[in-house]
């Protein structure tokens, strides 16, 4: 794929993720327009069918390997919360990096889902955040974080306590989130190659799904799932040939 034509996709797929492009057919969560359809819907969307590399999976099976360290280098950053009826974002300023290996890729948002979409040896989590960036070039890295109900989490409540009710609603924040703070300590990690967890499910998404989780209250948890009105996870999809590698 050209150049120009990755930064086209990064625009429309990542700085509005889960957002979907105008003209496109609409899709839900459930009913006929839910997941096991998504391909049938959009011609654009066939890969959510066709493809053999899809996200979200079970992690299990994992491979022992040496993977690189998980370099972040976030700042403060946070500035908008939305919320595009599919979830709720915080849309991020330059800036703010991650580095494995030689590679550098750049936050651009991080969303929420739950239940969580990944699961990790069939456990399913209350809450998964994805941190989405993007490369020089277009390609794509989602960091996941879990969430289990436990501790307020006040950096999350600089987004909660703006989070908008309605489809389409956006709020500017003065008190930027910082999601270093997110991060759980420990840094180590799961890898493997995926996809978009909604449509158009486009391939070759590098995934980082971090072993240890963060907190949220549960007052936060349900905060979040109520706003939404439904689950907004995709079902895990096969692995297939893939590797996991811990």
């Amino acid at each position: 794929m050209k150049k120009t034509n990755i930064a086209i996709l990064v625009t429309t797929l990542l700085l509005s993720a889960n957002v979907m492009a105008e003209g496109k057919a609409h899709w839900k969560y459930s009913g006929d327009e839910g997941p096991e359809h998504w391909g049938e819907l959009d011609k654009s969307y066939a890969t959510c069918s066709t493809g053999k590399n899809q996200s979200p999976v079970n992690l299990t099976n994992m491979i022992e390997g040496e993977l690189p360290v998980l370099n972040f280098n976030y700042k403060a950053g946070g500035n908008e919360v939305i919320n595009n009826g599919h979830t709720i974002q915080v849309n991020y300023s330059s800036g703010s990096t991650i580095n494995i290996g030689k590679r550098t890729f750049e936050l651009k948002q991080f969303h929420f889902h739950s239940p969580s979409e990944n699961t990790i040896e069939g456990h399913a989590f209350p809450m998964e955040a994805h941190f989405v960036h993007a490369d020089a070039d277009g390609n794509l890295a989602v960091v996941a974080i879990m969430f289990e109900p436990g501790e307020h989490n006040a950096e999350l409540e600089k987004a909660w306590a703006h989070m908008p009710e309605n489809e389409g609603g956006e709020h500017a924040l003065s008190n930027a989130v910082d999601a270093n703070t997110l991060l759980p300590l420990d840094h180590d990690y799961y890898r493997f190659n995926g996809s978009l967890t909604t449509p158009p499910c486009s391939e070759g998404v590098n995934w980082f799904v971090m072993k240890h989780f963060d907190t949220a209250s549960q007052q936060q948890i349900d905060k979040f799932t109520h706003t939404m009105h439904h689950a907004n996870n995709r079902p895990v999809q096969p692995v297939n040939a893939r590797e996991i590698i811990q």
